[in-house]
Parts: structure tokens; C-alpha cells; sequence
């Protein structure tokens, strides 16, 4: 009979499955077990039956795995994600309900052939991002059980590290799904708003909830949004990527800039051994290739102060409100403390805040314009049980410091682990960029995970042993070489722009090329043709999605094309190159080395 695997991740499910070494019901045997033997963790609010979990797996089993790509594989479910048949209580016993369906996220990874082995415990109402604000408990961290879990996805977080699921869905408003992850040495990816639907989800702040994953690697944690993401018509907030897509970012750490804040708005709150892992993380960054460049993060940080300080309060209070109103004594004391707040804030104060707010996203712009991706500690310190209890609104406030801003200004962030401090606790980092680049986030956390881990999670995993991320198809790039009119600033450039198109480097071909100046235009074209007797022409080199390519292609006219062209440094990329039949006619202007300096010489 074939058991399960050492480890839950899913490459190494996929490939037990494969090899005949695993099977579904081993595997649901060996989450029973594990998840007996941790005994009352405060990790589980509601479990389905032992007997139903093993039903799914023979039920599997039976099927196959055709056209699942997570077929066999376990997952846990945070308490307010519906899971139809079973109760969902937001961790408020008095405000639960059975659900009818499943959310559509869940119903899309159990399609895909996942299975629910539970529904996790919450920082009530998904307010806190301690984890200890629960009548059903308090998850402790994985790594050391006198240390807060974090929240407010604390249960989800603990299943993934303590080997009890290979993923876990939590909610992300403020920094649910990464301070968890940094806590228990996990990826936690925070996905672009509307990427994944939030119906069947218990609302907290409606306009900024999104369903988060939790995973043992940045590879897990895309092969699940690939499945549980897409449009959702049956959500308001569910939304298709932009057209033309974004400019996509570095798929790898090398030439990546990375925006690192100020120092003087760094903070640990007395953490100096978090202060030296952060050091070292953009040590391994900059090794790696990276190019750090210093951010102001003063807009970002105002931004985070209108989630608490301002009216997107009022959206927890509308969450609950009728509930609230008829039982406020059936919430957790901190809970109710903060949620009533949202009664007070006016309708002036919300079109106020608005306004602001979108001032602040105009005030980032730029910064985005300066850096691809921005780098921040997760959370600055690592707090106790009996820490957080005795200062439970102002500790929780501290985590999140690095967090609360980025759902406000429309970004996808994943924390990423950062190695273990001297006395054993995980630190964790957080790469954050503008929305819709969930996949390209993917590759260089799992870039930056390895250069800093050895194993993962709280069981040991070498992390050498689980594989890197694909991308998703809609964010494979394909890498173009332009030498005329589609360059910088130049006539053309605008159909690699609205296209996604994002500038590379500038440098030169191979010293075997021809640059010719074709008659016609305007605009005035080149031609480029590979020869023996050539030298190297200045070019640029753009990534444009891959789904965009043909389009851009199929308006390249005649004489010229797209082919392989070879760069100065051995690279072979695709781009511009003219038939030789058409050079009789056209001016030879190799000698001047590239398209500008001939367009210099005309205007002289």
C-alpha cells in the first residue's frame, strides 16, 4: 500500500502520486495522524469527518488525476471561507452559519482535485493580526509555541508549517496572509486585488479583502493561484487583468531594482537581530544582481495610517453591522472595541479619506517609476503570547507597520522567509510591487528564498529539494531587440508600450551586423541585416508579454521582420532584421554605429 511522502509540498506529492510511492488515502491518513498527535492546538475551529476525508480520497483515486493538478492534495480553509456543508463562524460562535456552497476559490481547487481537510481558526471577524483574538483558542507559532502565531490567518499559517496541509487559504485586508507566513517561516502570497474571488468569503473591509495562500514555496503558492484565481462574475469585486497588460517586472533578481526604504524609516521596535537578518537579505539580494535603490516610504506609511485612523473602518462595522447591533456582546472584547469605531466616521469623512487616498497613490508614482519591486521587512519583531495580551491594540499595531498600506494602494506583495534569528525565530521579508504581477513576484521571492533558507516551515523540508515557479502563461515574456524607430522615445515606441513593454538594457549586437537607412517613411526606418564584414549596432532590448508578441509582429511591414539576432554578449534574442533585397537601394550607415547618431547627423 503506498504511503505518504516525507514532505506535503505539492512538487513532491505530484511526483509520490506519479511514481506510485503515494496515494490520496495514504496521505489523508498521514494529516489524520499528524493532526492527532499535535492534540488541541487551537489551529482547528472545524474538521470534516475522518470517514468523509477518506471517502474523497478513494473517490479520487477511482477518477484519476487527468485534468487535476492538485489531485491528492490536502489543504485547510480559513474560517471565514465557506465550505459547503460545513459551519463557517469567522471565529464568533454566535454568528455561525452553514454553508450552502462552497467560495469560489475552494470549489475551484477541490475541482482541480484538492481536498478540505479543515476550517481554521481566526483572529475574530479577521480583525488582528496577532492570532490570539479566538474563542476557540490561540494558534502558537510552529517554530515556538510562547510566540504568537500571528493573524489574523493564524490557524492557516500553523497547518502549513506544522506539516498538516501542503497549503492553506487565509484572507489578506492588512497584512493577514504575510505577517502569519514571516511567523512560521512560510511564503505567504497576497495576491492582486479581485485576482481571487472573494465570494463566499466573510467580508471585513469588502473593497480590500483578498484571499491569500500559504506555502511551503513560492512554487506551491502559484500552481494554487493558477487554479483558485480567475474572474468571478458572481463577485463585484472580481476583476480581469488590464488591457494592454502591465509592463512586466524582472522575472529574476539580477538587474532587479529594489526599492529599500530610508533608513530612518526602518523599524524593529527593539529587534536587533531582526535588524541584521533584513541586512543580510538585501546582502544576498545585491550578490544576486539586485540594484538597491533608497525610497522614501512617507506616502506609503500615510496611506497605511487611513486603514485604522480613518473611515475604512466603517466597511468592518457594515460587514457586521446587523449582527452586531443585535449580540455585541458575542464578540471578542478587543474585536467589538475596534469594529463599533466604524459607527462613528461620516460620509464627508469618507470621500475625504478617499481623495486623500488617491493623492497618495499618485504621490507613489513615481517611486514605481525609480524601482521594479519594493523590499521591506514583513514585520519588525516577533512578539510573545503574553506580550501581545497585555498590549493587545498597540503590538498589534506595530506588525502592521510594513503592512496595512499595500491593499490601500493596489499592490501584490509575498513575504518571503529571511532565515532564523539566533534564538531560533523565523524572520520573514516582503517584496511588494503593483498589481497583476502575481507571477513575476513568484520568481524572485523563490530567487531570494533559496539564497537565505536550508530547510522551510517548522518540519524540516530542505527547501534545495522543492522546485522553482513557472510563470503563468500571461506573464511569460519574450525578450525583443530594437535598433530604429521603436526605441526610447522614438516615433514606434509606443506599440511596444501599450503592449506592456519594458526596457531591459541598451547595448549592441554582435560586431557582425549592417545598419542601413531604408528609403520611404515617415516615419524613417532601418534595416538590419547580419553580415561577415559588420560591426555591432547599439540596440535596445524590451520584454513584452508573450500573448502580445503576435499582435506587435503582425504589424511589422515588409522588408523588414522578426528574427534571432545575436548580442554583444552571446545572447540570442529575437528581433528586428531586413531582407537583403531591400539594402540596394538604401543608405549604408553602419559606420555610425546605431539609428540615433544617424538621426543626429540629419538634423545637423
Amino acid at each position: 500500500m503506498p504511503n505518504a511522502p516525507s514532505s506535503l509540498d505539492i512538487a513532491s506529492l505530484r511526483a509520490a502520486y506519479d511514481r506510485g510511492t503515494a496515494s490520496p488515502s495514504g496521505v489523508i491518513e498521514h494529516v489524520l495522524a499528524r493532526i492527532a498527535a499535535r492534540g488541541e492546538d487551537g489551529v482547528w475551529i472545524d474538521r470534516p469527518d475522518p470517514e468523509a476525508l477518506r471517502r474523497a480520497a478513494r473517490r479520487l483515486e477511482a477518477e484519476g488525476p487527468d485534468g487535476r493538478p492538485l489531485w491528492g492534495i490536502p489543504f485547510a480553509i480559513k474560517d471565514n471561507i465557506d465550505l459547503a456543508g460545513h459551519r463557517t463562524t469567522a471565529a464568533c460562535p454566535e454568528f455561525a452559519y452553514v454553508a450552502g456552497r462552497s467560495a469560489t476559490a475552494v470549489a475551484r481547487l477541490v475541482a482541480a482535485g484538492a481536498i478540505a481537510v479543515g476550517k481554521t481558526n481566526l483572529d475574530q471577524f479577521a480583525t488582528g493580526l496577532n492570532g490570539t483574538r479566538s474563542p476557540y483558542g490561540i494558534p502558537r507559532s510552529a517554530l515556538n509555541p510562547d510566540y504568537i502565531s500571528g493573524g489574523s490567518s493564524s490557524g492557516s499559517a500553523v497547518a502549513v508549517a506544522a506539516g498538516l496541509s501542503s497549503f492553506a487559504l487565509g484572507t489578506d485586508t492588512a497584512g493577514s496572509g504575510r505577517v502569519p507566513a514571516a511567523f512560521n517561516d512560510l511564503i505567504g502570497l497576497k495576491p492582486t486585488r479581485g485576482l481571487i474571488s472573494t465570494s463566499g468569503v466573510v467580508p471585513a473591509c469588502r473593497s480590500l479583502d483578498c484571499v491569500s495562500i500559504f506555502a511551503l514555496s513560492a512554487g506551491d503558492a502559484l500552481a494554487v493561484l493558477d487554479v483558485a484565481g480567475g474572474f468571478d462574475a458572481a463577485d463585484p469585486f472580481s476583476r480581469r487583468p488590464p488591457r494592454p497588460a502591465p509592463a512586466p517586472l524582472p522575472s529574476r533578481l539580477a538587474g532587479c531594482r529594489l526599492g529599500v526604504p530610508r533608513a530612518g524609516q526602518l523599524r524593529f521596535f527593539g529587534n536587533e537581530a531582526g535588524a541584521a537578518r533584513f541586512a543580510a537579505t538585501l546582502a544576498a539580494a545585491e550578490s544576486l544582481g539586485a540594484q538597491p535603490v533608497e525610497v522614501d516610504l512617507a506616502p506609503f506609511l500615510e496611506a497605511a495610517r487611513l486603514l485604522y485612523d480613518g473611515p475604512w473602518i466603517a466597511e468592518r462595522y457594515v460587514a457586521i453591522r446587523d449582527f452586531l447591533d443585535r449580540q455585541p456582546e458575542a464578540l471578542h472584547p478587543v474585536t467589538r472595541q475596534i469594529i463599533t469605531g466604524g459607527a462613528v466616521p461620516s460620509a464627508a469623512d469618507a470621500f475625504a479619506a478617499y481623495y486623500r487616498l488617491r493623492e497618495l497613490r499618485r504621490a507613489t508614482e513615481a517611486t514605481w517609476q525609480a524601482i521594479d519591486v519594493l523590499i521591506t521587512p514583513t514585520a519588525g519583531r516577533h512578539y510573545t503570547v503574553a506580550e501581545l495580551l497585555a498590549d493587545p491594540v498597540g503590538l498589534n499595531s506595530a506588525l502592521g507597520y510594513y503592512t496595512n498600506f499595500v491593499n490601500l494602494l493596489d499592490l501584490a506583495a509575498i513575504a518571503v522567509p529571511a532565515g532564523r534569528q539566533p534564538d531560533g525565530l523565523a524572520f520573514g521579508v516582503t517584496l511588494t510591487a503593483p498589481g497583476w504581477q502575481d507571477g513575476a513576484l513568484c520568481a524572485l521571492a523563490d530567487e531570494l528564498h533559496r539564497a537565505g533558507n536550508q530547510t522551510v516551515g517548522a518540519v524540516g523540508i530542505p527547501l534545495a529539494s522543492l522546485p522553482p515557479p513557472r510563470p503563468t502563461a500571461a506573464e511569460e515574456v519574450v525578450k525583443v531587440a530594437v535598433c530604429g524607430a521603436h526605441m526610447s522615445g522614438l516615433p514606434l515606441n509606443w506599440q511596444l508600450t501599450e503592449r506592456g513593454g519594458r526596457l531591459v538594457r541598451a547595448c549592441h549586437t554582435a560586431p557582425e551586423y549592417r545598419l542601413y537607412a531604408l528609403p520611404g517613411g515617415p516615419p524613417a526606418r532601418p534595416g538590419l541585416v547580419r553580415r561577415a564584414a559588420g560591426t555591432a549596432i547599439a540596440v535596445e532590448v524590451w520584454e513584452m508579454p508573450v500573448a502580445a508578441f503576435g499582435s506587435f509582429v503582425a504589424g511589422i511591414p515588409a522588408p523588414l521582420g522578426i528574427g534571432s539576432l545575436e548580442l554583444e554578449d552571446g545572447e540570442i534574442v529575437k528581433g528586428f532584421v531586413c531582407e537583403a533585397y531591400a539594402t540596394g537601394d538604401a543608405h549604408d550607415i553602419t559606420a555610425l554605429g546605431g539609428w540615433r547618431r544617424y538621426l543626429e547627423t540629419r538634423t545637423r
